[in-house]
């Protein structure tokens, strides 16, 4: 008789160790607190690692058709002054394949349509979680009770599962940084791929396939401030910021603002009983390095690949919170060396720093977080 999982979020996290379970002979069902699925959220970037998770998954090649590989890019300061520069395929040439920018909601469409009908139930609140695996949830039908051998927790930076099973640990934290994500209309202007910053504020520039732009940009600012007009916000703020920023953000039409958060406080474990977190419920990170998705991912694998395994959910955490905490700490560093430093003495010697890194030293410390290899299941 197969083994039974409950996976809590249909998010892309949940999604890949649904499919993960599956392929190890699991009966899985996914809780979604949502009603049903639109098309939200904006791109990402998905580095080596990643999709090395969904090569895994059977995955890769769809997904490569959804996005665009890595271009020629770098970094620069706010009047387009170059301060690194990465020239197409070096870091396929250095981790063997290349990162791919995809919008979120292609990559959430993929994932879903792997699973079979039924698999999913929306419109489920979780309401109770044992250690010995007993999940009660409001769904579509009224109140359930269920008990599985495992239960994941994939849902997300605010989790129900990490509230009911660690109350004891730090909630959230805001970083003080206000961000905006936003998708544009079809382009075909000149684009090179790149992140800027400027003193407390930071734009990046991600192409997809389809022709459309995904964008980001973050300012330094206090959480609950006022809100308006997004796009005449961040018009105002990058409007005089080398092209085609201003372009780009003028041919946006909906923009999601966030003040960003991250689990600041590492959690001492990821497992309790046969409960096991995964993505932002178990290490929320400040997305300066562009792991989130993919440590979601490589958490997915593992713990697909070990789950079954007398000692697998040890093991999972033991693989994993070393890991992903230290990808967490190092995007907040990035985040206080780059977009949030505000000092003009300080940001100039960061800017001389990396003028002056040698190119093959910049592009290794860019790509240390992506080169990772999943598992062999055994």
């Amino acid at each position: 008789m197969a083994r039974t999982a409950v996976v809590i979020g249909a998010g892309i996290g949940g999604l890949s160790a649904a499919i993960g379970l599956r392929r190890a002979g699991w009966d899985v069902t996914v809780l979604e607190r949502v009603a049903g699925f639109r098309a939200v959220g904006a791109g990402l970037v998905l580095q080596a690692n990643g999709m090395r998770c969904l090569d895994v998954l059977g995955l890769g090649a769809p997904v490569r058709a959804q996005g665009r590989p890595d271009m020629s890019g770098g970094t620069r300061r706010s009047d387009g002054r170059w301060l690194t520069r990465v020239a197409a395929g070096d870091l396929e040439r250095v981790l063997g394949t290349s990162a791919i920018g995809v919008h979120r909601a292609a990559l959430h469409e993929i994932l879903l349509g792997v699973l079979p009908e039924g698999t999913v139930v929306t419109g489920a609140q979780v309401t109770t979680i044992t250690e010995d695996g007993e999940v009660g949830y409001d769904g579509p039908t009224g109140a359930v009770r269920t008990t599985a051998d495992l239960v994941v927790g994939a849902d997300g930076i605010h989790s129900t599962v990490r509230r009911l099973m660690w109350p004891d640990v730090a909630p959230p934290v805001h970083i003080g940084v206000r961000a905006w994500r936003g998708v544009t209309q079809v382009w075909d202007g000149d684009l090179v791929a790149a992140i800027t910053w400027d003193r407390g504020a930071e734009f990046g520039i991600v192409p997809m396939v389809d022709g459309r732009v995904y964008w980001f940009a973050a300012v330094n600012a206090v959480p609950g401030g006022p809100v308006g007009n997004e796009k005449a916000t961040v018009q105002a703020r990058f409007g005089t910021w080398h092209d085609p920023i201003p372009a780009l953000v003028a041919a946006t039409d909906t923009m999601l603002p966030d003040d960003l958060a991250c689990l600041d406080e590492p959690l001492p474990t990821y497992v309790r009983g046969r409960v096991a977190l995964l993505g932002d419920a178990a290490h929320a990170m400040t997305p300066n390095l562009g792991q989130g998705a993919n440590q979601a991912l490589e958490d997915a694998i593992v713990l697909a690949a070990v789950a079954d395994r007398s000692d697998g959910l040890a093991t999972y955490d033991a693989h994993r919170r070393p890991r992903s905490q230290q990808v967490a700490k190092a995007s907040r560093a990035i985040g206080r060396f780059g977009q949030q430093l505000e000092n003009p003495i300080a940001v100039a010697a960061r800017n001389t720093v990396m003028r002056l890194t040698p190119p093959r030293l910049a592009l290794r410390s860019m790509a240390r977080y992506a080169d990772w290899h999943p598992p062999t299941r055994t």
